[in-house]
This record gives structure tokens, C-alpha cells and sequence, in this order.
């Protein structure tokens, strides 16, 4: 399948990009820069969530649930008159379970690197974490993937298939914070406090997704 930057730049992409501007009151080309920059690295850290059996069943609940697809049937919906609180409510929990306490620190950098300021980019990653689980489900059902190796498959797909660019190099140097070249391990660095003891950030966004 396409990556999530290829993504942004179909149909559906636009239409997502579209209506997230209009939430935010951001002009779309910044928009869609911090969508660039942010959509690999939620992308990643669902990905590390994924390889842990607790994270894997975790995430495939979620996705089988809640996050089945359905929020990108009537997006037209979702941004005609503002976004639903509850969206935005249970994109705060996602944010906050994937990136914890560098949630503030990566908002600064977007900000600082596409000019947007740093409560819009906060207001624009809360719209659209909940949109990239529902690409995931949606894909999910798609593809019929009902395992944790399926399911590390699908979201390696979206990352390798992902055109990257200055944005998403950008956010690499700043995630990956030992210089090791993984964002990866990094962003699961972060949820533990720089403990990535295997199976720690699956325990904990697999609470949240079953929550």
C-alpha cells in the first residue's frame, strides 16, 4: 500500500488536510507540513507498539473497535462544524500515550520549524491521531490482518513506502535522540522514560486501547 506521506497527498489526503486547517484556522500548506512531519512518527511508535504480543492485541482491538475505518466515512461530517469533542479527547490520549512526556518537546520543534504555533500544532495532532488509526483499521479490514506480524507488516508498509522528505528527516534528528538511526526505539524511549526494556510500551498504549 502507499505510505502515510503518499497519503496525505491523495484525494483523501487533501480532503484530510482540508478539513484539519479548517479546525485549526491554519492555512493548509502549514497544515500539511505538520501533518508531514507528524504522521511517520505516530506511524513508528504504533509500529514498536506492535511488536510486543500485549501492544500487538492491544492495538488489533482498538482497531477492530473503535478505530475500525468508520471515522473516514463522513469525514465531510467529522470537520462540518468542528470536530466532535470526543475526537479530540481520545486524540489527547493517544498523543499523550505515544509521545508521553516529549509531547510538549516534538510540538515545539514542529512549531518552530513550519511556523505554526505550538497550540495549533497540539490542536492539529489531536485531530489526526485519531484519523491515522482509522487508516490503519481501515487498511486493516482491507487486508484482513488479524495478527501481530500482519499487523507489524501493514504499519511497516506505511513507513517504507512513505517519500521521505526534509520534514520527516527533521523530525528523525530530533526523535532519535542516541543517534542510533531508529525512531523507533526512540519514541518507545520516550513513552518509558528511556527505559526500552522490551514489552514496556506495549503494556502501555495496550491499556490504552483497551481503556
Amino acid at each position: 500500500m502507499s505510505g502515510i506521506l503518499d497519503l496525505l497527498n491523495s484525494d483523501l489526503g487533501k480532503t484530510i488536510i482540508s478539513g484539519v486547517s479548517s479546525q485549526t484556522n491554519q492555512p493548509q500548506n502549514k497544515t500539511q507540513d505538520v501533518l508531514n512531519m507528524a504522521m511517520p512518527v505516530l506511524t513508528a511508535a504504533m509500529k514498536r507498539n506492535a511488536s510486543t504480543p500485549q501492544g500487538a492485541e492491544g492495538l488489533l482491538g482498538a482497531l477492530n473497535s473503535k478505530h475500525d475505518g468508520s471515522i473516514l466515512d463522513n469525514l465531510g461530517g467529522l470537520f462540518s462544524g468542528g470536530v466532535d469533542a470526543n475526537v479530540i479527547n481520545d486524540g489527547s490520549k493517544i498523543l499523550g500515550h505515544v509521545l508521553g512526556n516529549k509531547q510538549q518537546h516534538v510540538q515545539a520543534a514542529i512549531s518552530q520549524k513550519s511556523g505554526v504555533d505550538a497550540n495549533s500544532v497540539a490542536q492539529i495532532l489531536k485531530v489526526a491521531a485519531p484519523i491515522l488509526l482509522g487508516i490503519l483499521g481501515n487498511q486493516a479490514k482491507k487486508q484482513n490482518v488479524n495478527s501481530s506480524n500482519g499487523l507489524e507488516s501493514l504499519l511497516g508498509g506505511m513507513l517504507s513506502g512513505s517519500s521521505a522528505g526534509n520534514e520527516q528527516s527533521f523530525l528523525e534528528s530530533i526523535l532519535d535522540a542516541d543517534g542510533d538511526g531508529s525512531v523507533v526505539d526512540d519514541v518507545a524511549g520516550m513513552v518509558l522514560g528511556g527505559n526500552k526494556k522490551k514489552g514496556g510500551l506495549g503494556g502501555l498504549l495496550g491499556g490504552l486501547f483497551k481503556g
